[in-house]
């Protein structure tokens, strides 16, 4: 799905990071639970986010998609070299969630509540994420939901080094 909506971190202003292992996070040192440690493998998935794409791995072998990512297929053990990158459509529908009201975890707290979720993706598997843009209330099993994207880390507002789009979802539009 190119070009899918960024949506506001939710950072505090004066709140800065760097990348996980770096040693440093939100406040004062706190050390950030939540941004991935990028290598080489991954670096795709993750550039591909930065430009609003979300990729499954996907097998040449059994035909099936998989998340999170892995070189080997999980369904039927194929090696790295029958496993590719593919773009996801960007659709997928809620499976299940929980509204988390207490996270002691640097940035969590600062988030409370937020909605944590299973979404099943269009494509077949099942994603951990978080929903965004809708009220608890308004949560359904089976309600269609869409790729957004929110950035984190990297400073302030979530630009510059260190920063990553982390995908998330939220209700479709009607129609």
């Amino acid at each position: 799905m190119s070009g899918a909506a960024r949506v506001n971190s939710g950072a505090k202003a004066g709140a800065g990071a760097t990348p996980a292992g770096a040693g440093t996070g939100t406040g004062a040192g706190a050390p950030r639970f939540d941004l991935p440690e990028v290598d080489d493998f991954t670096r795709p998935y993750w550039d591909a986010a930065a430009d609003g794409r979300l990729l499954l791995r996907h097998c040449a072998d059994c035909g099936r998609a998989h998340h999170y990512p892995r070189e080997f297929c999980p369904h039927c053990w194929a090696g790295e070299d029958r496993v590719v990158w593919q773009d996801a459509s960007g659709r997928a529908t809620l499976y299940t969630w929980s509204v988390v009201y207490r996270n002691d975890l640097p940035p969590f707290g600062g988030r409370v509540p937020y909605v944590a979720a299973v979404v099943d993706l269009a494509e077949g598997p099942r994603m951990m994420t978080e929903v965004v843009d809708c009220a608890a209330g308004e949560l359904r099993v089976g309600m269609p939901l869409e790729l957004a994207f929110r950035v984190e880390g990297g400073g302030p507002e979530g630009a510059g080094a260190g920063a990553v789009a982390v995908a998330v979802f939220r209700p479709a539009p009607a129609g």
